[in-house]
């Protein structure tokens, strides 16, 4: 080791799993990450998207300064206070002529580094008086929260991973995506010693995943049936007694209706719907039922499915007709650590509403899961009164994220101020008027409250660890920079504005939030640090964050925390025979399955498919991602390109109802036949640019249109896309 070279520990940011790392700088650059192999809990496990952190800092590409596009197009470098007063005094004449709801903002994945940005564009929007406040979740996993909207939750939570003996998961592959289904800390390790211990793990999946290789039972269903697989699982479980009865009798109403709903469900007639064996189903329900602790897990598959609402309202009635929720005196799933302690208690939290008042221009309405992102294209594009006409992008990059590419890049061209706050160049910044450059992870303190607060996104998601870690900032901005913070910039815009700005820390499902919401009054007369805002947050702490930070490798601590009983004040009960719900059960069962399957013109499903590589669309740029996977290959059955007469290796069209898209055909034998597995996040930046399967690959979201939003939350059909394949 040299004199100039030193490690430093940290943690990634590029997922949400957030592994501890130890990263090598050298004369101030950081030049190598490895996963940190005095974590415990991460086994010094790291994947390929934190070991290319190096390469991410000092891309060439990546935006050092702020930059104003011009009208022909080209953009300049101009100083980052020059850049917030120009767009100060934009904003100033949109709310005079527009009023507040003209001015929104949209966040993306890419704030993952750090939740203070997003944080600090909310309390402008609030002190504006603006309610368009748009995040990628009500286009990844809204009915996560909507589903929770209608079943209720389990104040304690579900069953551990650690010590369930069966585990149900529906479109999610953790090992690669590490996002949910399994616990994020290493998931391949976490999964194959539950195997090893004995759990059964069932997954349901179009294709055979990393993660299936380890399932008891792999139900390979024709994509899109979801819904009918756990009304089928449901079924078998009532009509085999499998049920917790005392639990439902104390804690639930609605299993009259549900049992009624799902008894047409059977075996048979599942297996010839979802294309699967009756057997194989009734084991998947058995091994479930019999077991005596465990949980279903849905994820993306379903929920960029149709009908996704359904999908994860069916997995929490699964979990409550076998009563698989934390009960008094076990220790709870989730020991907040940088969040505030809580009493967990074993007690139904009821349903609430589902729909706000808030509705979009195209009907779309306000819901569980927040703003319908679905809709603010068309909020932008319709004249109105509450039309959208500045916006602000926050680490998102809707050219690559929102549904109907088309009419997304009409939308932003028709704004009158884009401002989009990112680390390097995407197709989005390159429709902005202003680009402000935003810090890389390794420049920025941070902790993992964010990874914390998962369990509010889903009631199988969060942390089963008593684990945190604080890092300060281990290397500088490059030389010559001018990047600006993203809750410094928004901060800064409020004090340009005049406005005082608050400061919010709310942790809870909607009315379900675990403690009051604190509503803090910053101080305007100067910018707060990002460790200030870090203090901010964790001022209520479980764990005081100075003894986080005496801990630089991170701690797993000793946070037993037991269930207590129900409140004797509260009598509220789950619902697993939600009316809503109900009737699209009957709904799916009353339609002619054989003919609504894809045959004549559209006889394929393209799925969603992760990478190890990249998350959504974030690191796809960079060099050595690029030389790689330089494109995202249409994969497809070996029978079904012999049947077209193709290739591995030919380009092919995908031909959806209203657009297509060119892809590289590639074999692939883990998918059922009649099924493409293809990434999002790849493709030419704009619908009429001149395509190339072979250099930047398909954009899928040009085969993605509205016709079919979800009635709740608003989100298409991005997955299950009906297409029809022709040589190109």
């Amino acid at each position: 080791m040299t004199m100039s070279e030193i490690t430093a520990p940290t943690f990634c940011r590029n997922c949400s799993a957030f592994c501890p790392v130890v990263v090598t700088i050298e004369d101030g650059r950081a030049v190598k990450v490895i996963g940190d192999p005095d974590s415990d809990v991460y086994e010094g496990y790291l994947c390929p998207k934190g070991r290319i952190m190096p390469e991410q800092h000092y891309d060439p590409s990546r935006l050092l300064g702020s930059l104003k596009r011009h009208p022909d197009g080209t953009f300049t470098r101009i100083p980052s206070a020059q850049a917030r007063s120009e767009i100060v005094q934009k904003l100033k004449a949109i709310l005079e002529a527009h009023g507040p709801s003209a001015i929104a903002a949209y966040t993306g994945v890419g704030t993952l580094p750090s939740m203070y940005g997003p944080g600090m564009a909310s309390a402008l929007l609030r002190a504006l008086g603006s309610p368009m406040n748009f995040w990628a979740a009500t286009i990844d996993k809204p009915a996560e929260k909507v589903s929770v909207a209608l079943h209720g939750n389990w104040h304690a939570g579900p069953h551990r991973f650690e010590s369930s003996d069966a585990w149900i998961i529906v479109g999610a592959n953790p090992v690669i995506a590490k996002s949910n289904g399994a616990p994020s800390n290493n998931p391949g390790v976490r999964l194959k010693k539950a195997q090893q211990r004995g759990m059964k793990i069932v997954v349901i999946d179009p294709r055979r995943t990393e993660t299936s290789k380890r399932a008891h039972v792999h139900l390979q269903a024709i994509p899109g049936e979801d819904p009918a697989i756990l009304a089928g699982i449901a079924h078998v479980i009532i009509a085999e007694g499998l049920i917790d009865r005392a639990f439902l009798t104390s804690n639930a109403d609605g299993f009259e209706a549900l049992r009624a709903a799902v008894a047409p469900f059977t075996p048979d007639y599942v297996a010839d719907r979802a294309g699967i064996g009756a057997s194989d189903l009734t084991e998947a329900a058995r091994t479930f039922g019999r077991a005596k602790r465990g949980s279903v897990v849905c994820s993306t598959g379903p929920s960029f499915s149709t009908r996704s609402n359904l999908s994860f309202y069916l997995a929490l009635c699964l979990n409550t007709l076998c009563g698989r929720w934390t009960r008094e005196g076990e220790i709870a799933p989730y020991p907040n650590v940088l969040l505030p302690a809580y009493r967990p208690r074993a007690q139904a939290l009821a349903p609430y509403p589902v729909v706000g008042a808030r509705q979009l221009a195209n009907g779309m309405r306000e819901n569980a899961s927040g703003m319908p992102s679905a809709g603010l294209a068309d909020q932008i594009l319709t004249d109105g009164p509450d039309q959208v006409r500045a916006l602000f992008c926050i680490g998102g990059n809707p050219m690559r994220a929102w549904p109907d590419s088309r009419r997304t890049e009409a939308a932003l061209r028709k704004l009158d101020l884009l401002v989009a706050l990112d680390v390097t160049e995407t197709p989005t910044t390159r429709l902005a008027d202003y680009v402000i450059a935003a810090p890389q992870a390794l420049e920025m303190p941070g902790t993992t409250q964010l990874i914390e607060m998962g369990k509010y996104a889903g009631s199988g998601r969060g942390w089963h660890s008593a684990w945190a870690q604080y890092t300060p900032a281990i290397v500088a901005p490059p030389e010559g920079s001018d990047v600006v913070s993203e809750h410094a910039f928004f901060f800064q815009v409020g004090q340009d504005l005049g406005l005082q700005l608050e400061w919010i820390n709310s942790f809870g499902f909607g009315p379900h939030a675990e403690s009051p919401t604190e509503k803090v009054p910053l101080d305007m007369s100067r910018v707060p640090s990002l460790d200030e805002m870090i203090g901010l947050s964790t001022r209520n702490s479980h764990v005081p964050l100075a003894v986080v930070k005496s801990f630089p490798h991170g701690r797993r601590f000793d946070l037993p925390v037991r269930v207590e009983g129900p409140d004797p004040e509260r009598h509220d009960r789950l619902q697993v025979g939600d009316p809503m719900m109900m009737a699209e059960l009957a709904e799916i069962r009353a339609e002619d399955h054989r003919a609504r399957r894809n045959v004549g013109e559209l006889p394929f499903y393209v799925v969603s498919r992760r990478t190890n590589i990249y998350n959504n669309s974030i690191l796809s740029g960079l060099p050595s991602n690029v030389a790689r996977m330089q494109y995202n290959p249409a994969h497809m059955h070996p029978s079904d390109l012999a049947r077209l007469g193709l290739t591995n290796g030919d380009v092919v069209r995908l031909r959806a109802r209203r657009n297509s898209v060119l892809a590289v055909a590639e074999a692939d034998e883990t998918l059922r036949p009649g099924v493409i597995a293809l990434s999002h996040g790849f493709g030419r930046a704009h619908p009429d640019q001149a395509e190339d399967a072979r250099d930047g690959g398909a954009n899928v979201n040009i085969l993605i249109d509205l016709d079919e939003p979800d009635p709740v939350s608003g989100i298409p059909r991005m997955s299950a896309i009906p297409v029809a394949v022709e040589r190109a």
